[in-house]
């Protein structure tokens, strides 16, 4: 069946929600299953009303819920009322604040707190805190409010943020050249057969689950990314390791070091909630599910975060304490690795 006459409101009129691009591999689905495996948070009942509505379109035209998605086809989600994200409503949520001036500012991001709103975030994420904090943020090439990078809601660490429009180009630019420095910590499955590495390997949307991100070896699609990691202390069956970004790519040092075989200790999004390596016991089984709920996400840290400051010129340097849900379940690996020795 294809698409269907479009309604009396044209599509400029409206505001894009989502849009997909089927890869060359679909196969034929209907474009409400399509959806369900595109867009966090959809349930079968809001993108059936959607179609019903006449807000599902297909290259350029709307569709009803069982129009079959093929390859190449272009899918959006459109509404007459923009994204939620884009009403930002200022918040008097608590920050922890590490550097101010007036162009600038470095926070400590808590695990758990979403960055900026998006579709089922809307309140309650850190730029709402900063819209309170601070009157006419400027916006990033993303309209994101004074955001000069991000990091994951379950990532704790540090983030910069700018306060004036000179800042976000000079601070944005620095991201671009790959001339900051950004070092994470992370807790990682597996005994890493090298003390250092680098790894390189484009990252792109995963072709069947938009939710994942993935590596493309050959740069076939994707884009370029770069990590350098260093062994910090090896318990046994997991390893603590330091990894410094070159490029800053979504999920980067998630995806790449699932790459390598070393998956982040409880990073359910990649599989790394389950015992990936280590025995059969019972007795183990119960220890690594009772670490799982000292630290209840990804075991990833933003440590450190170097820049050049935008008028002094200075390089500026920060440094940030692993947080207690994460140091926890470090310690209980350390004494786990020394009693099975």
């Amino acid at each position: 069946m294809g698409p269907e006459n479009s309604p009396e409101l044209q599509e400029d009129e409206l505001f894009e929600h989502h849009k997909f691009v089927a890869a060359k591999g679909q196969e034929p689905l209907r474009v409400d299953k399509f959806l369900m495996n595109f867009i966090e948070h959809a349930t079968r009942n809001k993108i059936q009303k959607a179609a019903k509505d006449g807000h599902i379109w297909v290259n350029g035209a709307t569709v009803k819920q069982n129009y079959k998605v093929k390859a190449g086809d272009e899918v959006k989600v459109l509404f007459e009322h923009p994204p939620h994200e884009f009403l930002l409503v200022p918040e008097a949520i608590p920050l922890d604040i590490v550097y101010e001036d007036e162009v600038l500012l470095v926070v400590n991001k808590p695990a758990g707190m979403v960055v900026h709103p998006g579709h089922g975030n809307y309140s309650g994420t850190l730029i709402n805190a900063l819209l309170h904090h601070t009157d006419n943020l400027p916006t990033n090439s993303n309209e994101r409010p004074g955001l000069v990078h991000r990091i994951d809601k379950d990532t704790s660490g540090l983030l910069l943020v700018a306060k004036t429009e000179d800042a976000m180009t000079h601070l944005a630019k620095q991201f671009f050249d790959k001339t900051s420095e950004r070092e994470y910590v992370a807790l990682v499955w597996g005994n890493l057969e090298d003390d250092e590495g680098t790894i390189i390997g484009a990252i792109g949307r995963h072709p069947k689950n938009r939710l994942q991100m993935h590596v493309f070896p050959e740069g076939e699609t994707g884009k370029e990314a770069v990590t350098h990691f260093k062994v910090l202390e090896r318990l046994g069956y997991v390893t603590l390791v330091s990894c410094k970004l070159e490029t800053g790519r979504t999920h980067q040092i998630r995806v790449h070091m699932k790459y390598i075989g070393h998956t982040l200790f409880n990073d359910a999004r990649y599989g790394g909630e389950k015992i990936l390596k280590g025995t059969t016991f019972t007795k183990y089984r119960q220890f690594v599910e009772n670490a799982f709920k000292i630290l209840p996400r990804q075991a990833l840290h933003a440590k450190t975060l170097g820049f050049v400051h935008p008028i002094s010129g200075e390089m500026m340097r920060f440094d940030s304490e692993i947080p207690d849900d994460m140091s926890n379940c470090i310690e209980k690996w350390r004494q786990y690795s020394k009693h099975s020795q």
